[in-house]
């Protein structure tokens, strides 16, 4: 878990990672000032410690005096040096509106230093892309840049705009080829759907032989891809094509020795509170159709303390003393019901960070769900499922203290998913559950894949955890709760 603030608030802005010589390596923007790119390491992704900031500012008067935006690092594919990072920059004569892609190497990924060969900075150029002030936005995008290398093709990727066409759906991944070192030729989009105003932060990526593109739109703050079997294209959309619900945004891919990691910032904001953290990664896993889907991360394996079956849970409380309300162990599992209302189940043991699995049959058409970082009221967060339509929903439920009237209570909607049941035997809808609680950060997994993802710090100091059900009967079966170490705090330590 990290964020980057210090003394004054800072925000953590979009993210890139490469993982070297057996550490993963963290480059992020810093705001609002977006004045210098960071650097971060980790061995494990959980615990990161800030190193010397690779890029600054120019200094006034040069192309990139205001501010400087999105970057990829990758390996140099000409061995000037061992990696390059293409970043996105700003200047100050031009009120910021004209954005441009220069370069910088490093031997080491800790020593930078900016390119200042004739090619650089890169200009964006017709007649594909809007070009000039005149058009479109009344600014320049080329921004957010990407390379990509594959045999003979090196291509530069970037958030761009064609040039024609309704003015909020011009959003296109731009296209240059490096034609020779640092030599770039403007193409025709790699991928233009007439759809969004931007296409933020792209990427592409090689996967069991099919090529992905990650793109973050600011619509709907979510990660969508595409895919295609020929570089070229044409991409595709499946029906769902979001890899990563709302607040999540800057995905990137970083391939390791066990498989593919997903990473990117979380954005939460409500009337209160406006953060961004950048939280654990996600495994990529591709079904047979040929479909993304995300895996929760192996290493929080490492994380468990204690684990506690279903004996130890045992026995319950029922918070409210509903009257139609039952639990009963039976051979093989737990059964929780209510006829009528609403019954909130507490476990015997309490943890702030934990992991929650368990296999919940669902019989008759009513509503459960999860219940955790509770006080003895029932005042915490809730994950809730409706198993009928597929349906799952972070939320932060509880009593406010300073309000009054219809302002006496806390009930607030975090991020909502869809899942699919299978069937049991019986012909009840059945899921594979299982739910990580880490600081602030929350993830819900249906039958292996993650639905819900996100960060909320309601109720953080509470550690009671329980089953809720709403007219409904449910039965558990493999009950485990797993106790996690919790997160550290940044590690500051310096070479």
């Amino acid at each position: 878990m990290y964020a980057g603030s210090g003394f004054v608030k800072s925000e953590l802005g979009d993210v890139d990672i490469i993982s070297h010589d057996g550490l993963f390596h963290l480059f992020h923007l810093v705001l609002p000032n977006h004045d210098y790119i960071a650097h971060a390491v980790s061995s494990d992704g959980f615990l990161w410690r800030r190193v010397k900031n690779p890029l600054f500012i120019g200094e006034p008067g040069e192309w990139d005096d205001d501010m400087l935006w999105t970057m990829h690092v990758s390996p140099d594919p000409d061995g000037v040096s061992r990696f390059r990072m293409f970043y996105t920059g700003i200047c100050r004569k031009e009120g910021g509106r004209i954005q441009r892609i220069g370069l910088a190497r490093s031997d080491d990924l800790y020593q930078w230093e900016k390119t200042a060969a004739p090619s650089y900075p890169l200009s964006i150029a017709g007649p594909h892309y809007e070009e000039s002030e005149d058009q479109g936005r009344h600014w320049v995008s080329c921004r957010d840049p990407f390379f990509y290398h594959e045999g003979d093709d090196r291509l530069l990727l970037v958030n761009a705009r064609v040039a024609s066409g309704p003015i909020i759906r011009r959003g296109c991944i731009g296209l240059a080829r490096e034609v020779r070192p640092d030599h770039f030729v403007w193409e025709k989009p790699l991928f233009y759907p007439g759809m969004y105003d931007d296409i933020e932060v792209p990427g592409l990526y090689r996967i069991q032989g099919r090529y992905y593109l990650l793109g973050n739109i600011k619509e709907d703050i979510k990660v969508h891809y595409w895919h295609s079997e020929s570089l070229s294209g044409p991409y595709e959309s499946f029906a769902d094509n979001v890899l990563l619900p709302k607040g999540n945004y800057a995905g990137r891919i970083t391939r390791t020795d066990e498989g593919y990691l997903v990473w990117n910032f979380f954005y939460n904001r409500d009337d209160s509170v406006r953060s961004t953290i950048l939280p654990p990664p996600t495994e990529l896993a591709v079904d047979d159709g040929g479909r993304l889907f995300l895996r929760s991360y192996s290493r929080f394996n490492s994380l468990v303390r204690e684990k506690h079956d279903a004996p130890a849970l045992m026995p319950r409380e029922n918070l409210l003393a509903n009257p139609t309300a039952k639990s009963d162990v039976r051979e093989g599992g737990i059964l929780l019901s209510t006829l009528s209302g609403y019954e909130l189940f507490f476990l015997t043991r309490k943890a702030r960070d934990f992991r929650l699995s368990f296999r919940l049959t669902l019989r008759g058409r009513g509503k459960c769900g999860i219940v955790f970082r509770s006080d003895n009221e029932g005042n915490g967060q809730y994950i809730g499922l409706d198993f009928i339509n597929g349906l799952a929903q972070g939320r932060v439920w509880g009593e406010n203290d300073g309000g009054d009237r219809e302002h006496s209570f806390i009930y607030r909607a975090v991020q909502t998913g869809t899942f699919r049941c299978s069937v049991s035997p019986s012909h009840n809808p059945s899921c594979e559950i299982s739910a990580v609680v880490y600081g602030g950060y929350i993830e819900l997994s249906v039958n292996g894949k993650i639905i819900l993802r996100y960060v909320e710090t309601g109720y953080i100091n509470q550690d009671r955890i329980g089953i809720f059900v709403e007219s409904a009967e449910i039965f558990l079966e493999n009950l485990l709760l797993e106790e996690l170490d919790g997160p550290e705090e940044e590690d500051h330590h310096v070479l």
